[in-house]
């Protein structure tokens, strides 16, 4: 017997949710003895998982730290694996390949570096938790789909109040240049009047004037 199925916006965005998973596979060629990084604006409590392969060349090392520079995840010698953490603040995440290369004069090949990032709701194993819970198909969509629900209205929520900050901040500056604007034409007015005292009493004691 079929599950029944979903409703047509429900499915579309089951769509969009297995799309947006498998869709974050990224490639690049890596030099020999060069570092190359890559960053991921997050915000707090949202869990991300990598998987990773290089393929062929020197030997590479892989650092992933967060924006105040802790170490997150690190392999030397990497050559294919997954990492995941869990972010504790908002934070940057930087990941970086870094190629040491090989001494001699001969051309060490460039490798080829393949990287898959998730976070939210891409990251989490959702076969593992219907098994655990016995959970029906249409039952895996519907969680899945509550999850992404969650997830976007943290991130609109996230970005409101990033939205709030900028603003409070380019208040505060608006407010410094408007007073700093109004201490320098006041610093200038007084220059000019110490200046025309000065030439006054000068040019008075030279006698050029009366």
């Amino acid at each position: 017997m079929r599950a029944p199925a979903l409703p047509g916006g429900l499915a579309l965005l089951a769509v969009l949710a297995l799309c947006a998973a498998r869709c974050r596979a990224l490639s690049f060629q890596l030099p020999p003895r060069a570092r190359k990084c890559l960053k991921e604006e997050l915000r707090r409590d949202v869990m991300v998982t990598g998987e990773y392969e290089v393929s062929g060349g020197a030997r590479t090392d892989l650092r992933v730290t967060d924006s105040s520079g802790h170490l997150l995840y690190s392999r030397d010698d990497a050559r294919k694996g997954k990492f995941a953490f869990t972010t504790d603040d908002y934070e940057v995440c930087e990941i970086c390949f870094e190629s040491h290369g090989q001494p001699g004069h001969f051309r060490v090949p460039d490798q080829l570096v393949t990287l898959n990032i998730k976070h939210g709701v891409e990251a989490r194993n959702y076969e593992s938790i219907a098994k655990a819970e016995k959970l029906k198909p249409l039952e895996v969509d519907l969680r899945r789909l509550q999850d992404l629900s969650e997830f976007i209205v943290k991130d609109f929520a996230f970005m409101k109040q990033r939205e709030e900050e900028m603003h409070d901040t380019n208040e505060s500056t608006s407010t410094r240049v408007f007073y700093f604007s109004i201490f320098s034409m006041l610093c200038l007015v007084a220059l000019a009047t110490w200046q025309v005292f000065y030439l006054r009493r000068f040019f008075k004691a030279k006698k050029l004037i009366e």
